[in-house]
């Protein structure tokens, strides 16, 4: 019997992404089958794995071990291992993209990001991922994908909106206030669109890059886009003056830079609350008058929950809110080295890639 192949992408290391052959998989107890519909291209996948960058979590070095990469993805079943009891063929779904052990307490909140049994395997870092015409996936990490939604929305969903909204859920976004997003990356983007629906009474953006800004601009979501000045005070008087009063009450950080997150608290309204979800880089501030005297909270968040993937995308269907707003390029696998060498340097916003009809 001929063995069914299939195409998955590789990154090397060295700043390309290769296409190789390889089997299609077969699901055993408690897998299911997914024929891929679209896979994100995420920021730690560049610099971690597409570029080689050392240390992830503490590993000496980048923790990718040669799989097909891609921790985004989202799909159809089209086929169930024995003992599956939820989902099934047809069933249109996001993978939350870690398979923790299930067993510790992380894992038992919905938090398998956070697991550190040794059996901890992130897709697309220690397992075969998402860029892929088939990804083998664990039943307990897949979540319902709503039909309003696409399958390029999933893939958003499954890494980069599940990161934002568990970073707007720690600081309580709701009409009570404005919100503060720093830096419009695909991260920033996907926060400004949740805090709309979260009932953010203003959204404003700081970004540095003006191809970024007009790109969020387009998107309908923010009330002003800035471009950062020279120091984060004088980008805090700005946001101050974008939103009528003395800050933001909730703000946002998705930069990962220092001067980011500066900004992030400088531009903070007293009793404000401030989420840290940007990878990366250090943290530096003065205390009294930043902090204290402020009466500030900061909250620092990485990733979300299952369950609360799980709510978003059922949220994200009530809203009417589409993620896929803010792709500006789609590429098929046969692309991948284009699409990352994009993704890893002047692109508007998100890229991903979609597989399309298996060969």
């Amino acid at each position: 019997m001929r063995t069914r192949t299939m195409s998955g992408v590789y990154l090397p290391g060295d700043s390309t992404a290769v296409l190789r052959e390889l089997p299609v998989p077969e699901p055993g107890p408690g897998q299911v089958l997914l024929e891929v519909g679209a896979s994100g291209i995420c920021g730690s996948d560049i610099g971690y794995i597409y570029h080689g960058h050392k240390g992830h979590r503490g590993v000496d070095g980048p923790a990718y071990r040669g799989v097909v990469a891609g921790h985004e993805p989202s799909g159809r079943i089209v086929a169930a291992g024995p003992g599956c009891r939820r989902f099934g063929e047809g069933d249109r779904v996001i993978v939350y993209h870690i398979a923790g052990c299930g067993l510790c307490d992380n894992c038992r909140r919905g938090y398998f990001i956070s697991c550190t049994a040794p059996e901890r395997q992130a897709y697309g870092w220690q397992r075969d991922g998402g860029h892929a015409h088939y990804l083998l996936a664990e039943e307990s990490t897949c979540v319902p994908l709503p039909a309003e939604l696409s399958y390029v929305d999933g893939a958003l969903i499954a890494c980069g909106f599940g990161t934002a909204y568990e970073g707007l859920r720690r600081i309580a976004v709701n009409g009570d206030g404005d919100l503060l997003v720093v830096g419009l990356g695909p991260v920033g983007l996907a926060a400004g669109m949740i805090g709309r629906g979260m009932g953010a009474r203003r959204v404003v953006g700081v970004e540095v890059s003006a191809q970024r800004r007009r790109w969020a601009d387009g998107l309908g979501v923010f009330d002003a886009t800035i471009a950062p000045e020279s120091s984060a005070e004088q980008t805090a008087a700005l946001v101050a003056d974008a939103v009528g009063g003395q800050g933001a009450l909730t703000t946002i950080d998705c930069s990962g830079s220092k001067a980011g997150r500066a900004t992030a608290i400088a531009g903070a309204a007293e009793w404000g609350r401030v989420s840290l979800v940007g990878e990366g880089g250090t943290l530096e501030t003065e205390v009294s008058d930043a902090l204290l005297h402020k009466q500030l909270t900061l909250y620092a968040s990485w990733v979300t929950s299952l369950t609360a993937m799980a709510g978003l995308a059922v949220n994200l269907a009530r809203w009417g809110v589409r993620p896929e707003q803010v792709v500006s390029d789609r590429f098929p696998l046969e692309e991948a080295d284009k699409a990352y060498a994009l993704a890893a340097g002047a692109s508007e916003g998100k890229v991903v890639l979609v597989p399309g009809e298996p060969l």
